[in-house]
């Protein structure tokens, strides 16, 4: 009889948390990424050096670091539907205002505040799951949940190329048409998100009375199996050794994969003659890579019942993949070392975030949630500041 409620559960939880969660965060990588192809014209337009455009984007991942932890234990208190509206309407509003800056420091004080308006916004959608679903769920929930992330590169990739071809409608650059026109929907997710989200399964209109006693019962006796082994304080939490570590591993990825991904366009320009709009298409390949490995590697992970190991795989997939990228350079091979990179980028995700809510528990997983994916997304800053670096010193 448990068997068939558990099924029906998850299976309506999964419909209804699922599409909306994947489309909110197509928003959000959106909204992030469509500065690496801002890039290809936005550079020029403002007289920016690739050191200048690499630091000014990376500010985002300050604001982001500085305001991650309050903003999830302020979702804890007051709940994930008003605090994840007012994230999104927040961000939105900063996204388009991009579109008003005129050289490096505007750039980095606008990408600074849409870094603290974004905060908590992935945090704090991982801490959500963690009110619905069982543990033995969580790599494949947050695997089909971030596999919006691949999903807005691949299709911002040509969206945003082609928006940027509007270069001189109503007097506005292309780059500034991009920013609004992509800002837009997520204000406007933002308000229905009011209506859509749920805070907790008791509250759930669309289980049945004996879906939510069953879910509820599940959740509180694996609560209570991880309290039995130690409760965390938030301070003990946070610089708990096994947090700090799987932060410092986060760090590792961020810093590779988003040093990739905010120069791939210029990186893919340099294989060849390849117009903006090209570049957007072939910078598709790579991420749609990720995207499946994203979701094969979660389901892999969630069947074996095993994080570690998993992750180590996917760590080293993806320095493979770097590697291949580095010694190629100029050629077609680069594309295919990135496609391997994304695949281990992405693959991490689902077995790396199932592995805090193993041990974690009320405020003290939302402030440690927050705090590894805070830390890690420095490597935001410093990754996409490094290449440009790099590229202003070797030319290439």
């Amino acid at each position: 009889m448990d068997d068939v409620i558990e099924k029906s559960a998850m299976r309506k939880i999964y419909l209804r948390l699922l599409p909306f969660a994947i489309f909110t965060y197509f928003l959000a990588y959106i909204d992030r990424i469509n500065v690496s192809f801002a890039g290809l014209t936005m550079q020029g337009n403002l007289h920016m050096s690739a050191t200048a455009f690499g630091f000014a984007a990376g500010t985002f991942y300050w604001g982001y670091f500085i305001f991650e932890v309050p903003s999830n234990i302020v979702m804890e208190k007051v709940g994930a539907r008003l605090w994840i509206a007012r994230i999104m309407i927040t961000w939105g509003i900063c996204a388009g205002l991009t579109a008003l800056v005129v050289g490096s420091n505007s750039f980095a004080l606008v990408r600074f505040f849409l870094g603290a308006a974004e905060a908590g916004f992935f945090p704090g959608i991982i801490l959500y799951f963690t009110y619905w679903f069982p543990s033995y769920h969580h790599a494949r929930i947050v695997s089909g949940f971030l596999i919006g992330l691949p999903i807005a590169v691949a299709a911002g990739a040509p969206i945003s190329t082609a928006i940027l071809t509007l270069d001189g409608l109503m007097g506005l650059r292309g780059w500034q048409w991009m920013y609004i026109a992509e800002a837009i929907p997520t204000v406007l997710i933002g308000v229905v998100t009011l209506f859509v989200m749920t805070d907790r399964p008791e509250q759930a209109t669309f289980l049945t009375q004996e879906e939510k006693t069953w879910l509820a019962s599940k959740l509180l006796a694996e609560r209570k199996a991880k309290e039995a082994v130690k409760t965390f304080t938030l301070w003990q939490a946070m610089f708990d050794p096994k947090v700090l570590l799987l932060a410092l591993n986060y760090f590792g990825i961020v810093v590779a994969s988003l040093g990739m991904l905010i120069f791939i366009p210029q990186i893919i320009k340099s294989i060849g003659s390849t117009s903006n709009m090209m570049a957007g298409w072939l910078t598709m390949i790579p991420y749609v890579c990720g995207g499946i490995s994203l979701v094969v590697w979660g389901r892999i992970s969630d069947r074996m019942q095993e994080r570690r190991w998993n992750l180590l795989g996917t760590c080293l997939v993806s320095a493979l993949g770097l590697i291949i990228a580095g010694y190629m350079m100029g050629t077609w091979w680069s594309l295919v070392g990135m496609s391997i990179a994304a695949m281990g980028f992405y693959g991490s995700k689902g077995p790396f975030w199932a592995m805090p809510p193993m041990f974690l528990t009320g405020t003290a997983a939302a402030a440690s949630i927050a705090w590894i994916n805070s830390i890690g997304n420095l490597g935001g800053f410093f990754g996409p500041w490094y290449v440009g670096v790099m590229k202003d010193m070797t030319g290439s």
